[in-house]
């Protein structure tokens, strides 16, 4: 959930055509899965947010202007530039994409962003022009994928007195911001959170699309009333069974109050058969973005209710694995392989956790060093990506030599 728009065309002659390209990059593409880093931005954030327009836009693009529309909408007259050259006479007559005719009565400057692989400026909508200094210094800043725990801290301290301003594109830039960092620089603003104006926020059908985020920073700053209001809202959701913001509220009751929920959420949705996936995942999130925080609840007691949701849900393991892997949690690593060679019992969809896991386990430094099973050359995960590719890719360039 980091970054901007990117658009690249990408042509190449081979004797091959472009499928056996393909197959390298299909190759290459499952060996990074394999190898990556788990993003930090907090899954439950980005699962709630609808973007328009973030600040990683403006970073990312090398130009970017408030423009007025000419009269008769003819084009655009440049009033600030945010980041790059003035155009031509400060006037833009290029192509702009998504310049309705709503846009073109707008009175308000429109923000205009355009990369030089866009092939057209793009309206982001109207913003005051008194903003041009706060965008300017967005355009300044480092790139979120770039951020460390300490930079992450400040990107939000920075942004919170934003949430919520009475222009419509400040606090949707904040709230975008918001939506993609990590959890644990949430909590960093606990002394800094006015709990009354979020349970405002949190209240107003108008913001229903916040309302993860709020949802989430409403534990961290609410108090008693607020974690009795969440007992009562869980209560009703898990007799309806309804997923609705679960995931939010779980992690918003854990952060509230402490280890004693955990074993709820045990109960309730890990060891409870009736429990259905949406369910299951929601409770699962809410988990491992503790887990990443290792604040609220313990790493351990994390990793001890996974413990649990393996015993019990031993098809849907690859949901934690990736979890596992980033904490360098090795115990696992003889049940998932019985569970990647058993025939049936894994579902397609979580299969590929299992072996993102199983991977990092051979690569890691403080791995279990544990022999293969019998034949196991022919089962180490990170084989796969590697024989069939090369397979495929050997495969097809022989039938194309046979076709010349």
């Amino acid at each position: 959930m980091d970054g901007g728009t990117v658009n690249t065309l990408w042509r190449r002659h081979h004797p091959c055509g472009l499928a056996a390209p393909f197959l390298l990059v299909l190759l290459l593409g499952g060996l990074t899965f394999a190898l990556s880093h788990v993003a930090t931005a907090c899954a439950l954030c980005l699962a709630g947010r609808t973007l328009t327009i973030s600040a990683q836009e403006l970073v990312y693009a090398g130009r970017s202007v408030l423009a007025l529309p000419e009269a008769g909408g003819k084009g655009f007259r440049v009033v600030e530039v945010i980041k790059g050259e003035h155009p031509p006479g400060d006037a833009i007559t290029d192509t702009v994409f998504r310049a309705d005719s709503t846009a073109m009565r707008s009175t308000k400057p429109l923000l205009l962003i355009r990369d030089d692989a866009w092939r057209w400026w793009v309206n982001f909508g109207p913003i005051a022009a008194e903003q041009a200094g706060w965008l300017r210094q967005l355009a300044a800043t480092k790139r979120t994928t770039g951020m460390n725990a300490a930079e992450w801290r400040d990107h939000v301290a920075y942004l919170l007195p934003y949430l919520e301003n009475p222009e419509p594109m400040v606090a949707e830039i904040a709230f975008a911001e918001f939506a993609s960092a990590p959890y644990a620089a949430l909590r960093s603003l606990k002394p800094h959170l006015d709990a009354a104006a979020i349970r405002k926020w949190s209240d107003d059908p108008a913001l229903a699309a916040r309302q993860v985020l709020y949802t989430l920073l409403l534990g961290i700053a609410g108090g008693p009333q607020d974690a009795e209001r969440l007992e009562k809202s869980l209560e009703a959701a898990w007799k309806s069974k309804d997923s609705t913001n679960l995931g939010a509220e779980l992690a918003a009751d854990l952060e509230l109050r402490g280890q004693s929920r955990v074993s709820w959420i045990e109960e309730k949705y890990f060891v409870d058969r009736n429990r259905t996936v949406p369910e299951i995942q929601a409770a699962l999130l809410a988990m491992g973005e503790q887990g990443r925080a290792d604040a609220a609840i313990p790493r351990w007691r994390v990793i001890d209710a996974y413990r649990v949701f393996i015993r019990e849900h031993e098809a849907l393991a690859g949901l934690v694995a990736k979890d596992l892997a980033e904490w360098k949690c090795w115990e696992f690593v003889p049940k998932f392989t019985a569970i990647v060679h058993s025939s049936g019992s894994q579902l397609n969809a979580y299969r590929n956790g299992l072996l993102y896991y199983l991977v990092c386990s051979r690569n890691s430094e403080d791995g279990m060093a544990r022999p293969l099973p019998p034949n196991g050359w022919l089962r180490d995960p990170l084989l796969y990506f590697l024989v069939i590719g090369a397979t495929l890719f050997a495969g097809y360039s022989a039938l194309r030599l046979k076709q010349r």
